[in-house]
């Protein structure tokens, strides 16, 4: 869409220019420039081509972009949705930012920022290799580390990027496996994208992950005690209406949780600050590990 656009920018202010150029330009083919001039066409773009010595691709003269197709909340909110854009560094969003920007004659107001980055961990260039793969439909190949630690080398046809619960995922169908997958970012090591181009396939949407406040097969309610000194962290981790304030400024907190060892070391981060009260099978459990953590560590110097 970006180099859709940026072809009519340059066309509205070169009046004309080569396949060739074009081409070059954007590092693309000129059947690639092709396929442009015929989308834009179809979009309802005045784009002419004329062949031979001094011939080209040029626009309808007196064609304007019609910037009244949008209305003015609609404006705004296109800058705004390209402002978010940052957070995940889409390539070409601050520059259409920039010429939306003055074809709307608006300053795009910096009210909205966004960084998907973890404070301390980088993603080694898996986003932007996905995003990559996914756009130009090339087949990726990569190392994964299942939940149980297993590490396999996958070969799969990516077709969406998922930011859910914190962590980016990766949908695509997965050749090793040959079926739907969802792959954490986060676990997938030496990313190669292959020039091995893959066709779209016609799969149902791959289903969300499990929600355990919405089925209560997969979940277990849990009653904690927590310190004063985590407020910040009930605040950050439970909804209000769980929450019930303590005479001692400390707190008791309910909530649904799929019982994994996710849930084991989420509890298990507060430290002494947190007591589980119920259910008693995950008490007994968070003892144990309490237990054999402490026992690492007494006699050591």
């Amino acid at each position: 869409m970006n180099r859709l656009f940026e072809t009519v920018y340059i066309l509205l202010n070169k009046k004309s220019a080569t396949a060739k150029e074009l081409a070059e330009h954007f590092g693309v083919s000129r059947r690639t420039i092709y396929r442009d001039v015929d989308a834009l066409a179809l979009a309802g773009i005045p784009v002419c081509t004329e062949q031979g010595k001094g011939g080209g691709i040029t626009l309808m003269p007196g064609f304007i972009l019609d910037k009244s197709l949008l209305s003015e909340d609609e404006q705004r909110e296109v800058l705004s949705a390209l402002r978010g854009l940052s957070g995940i560094k889409i390539a070409g969003a601050d520059r259409a930012l920039e010429k939306l920007s003055a074809l709307f004659n608006k300053s795009a107001a910096n009210w909205l920022e966004t960084d998907f980055s973890d404070w301390a961990l980088e993603d080694g260039g898996m986003f932007d290799g996905f995003k990559t793969a996914i756009l130009e439909r090339r087949i990726a190949e990569f190392d994964y580390h299942g939940a149980s630690g297993e590490k396999t080398r996958r070969h799969i046809e990516p077709v969406r990027l998922w930011f859910k619960s914190r962590a980016w995922y990766v949908k695509g169908f997965c050749l090793t496996r040959q079926e739907q997958r969802l792959f954490k970012l986060l676990r997938a090591r030496s990313l190669t994208i292959t020039d091995e181009r893959f066709a779209e396939r016609n799969l149902p949407d791959i289903p969300p992950l499990p929600d355990p406040a919405k089925d209560k097969r997969l979940a277990v309610t849990m009653k904690l005690k927590i310190a004063p000194e985590m407020a910040h962290r009930v605040h950050d981790e439970f909804d209000d209406s769980a929450v019930e304030k303590q005479g001692d400024g400390g707190f008791i907190a309910s909530a649904s949780f799929l019982e994994d060892d996710w849930v084991y070391g989420f509890l298990l981060s507060f430290g002494e600050h947190v007591e589980v009260l119920e259910p008693k099978h995950v008490r007994e459990i968070i003892a144990e590990k309490a237990e054999k953590i402490a026992k690492k560590y007494r006699g050591r110097s």
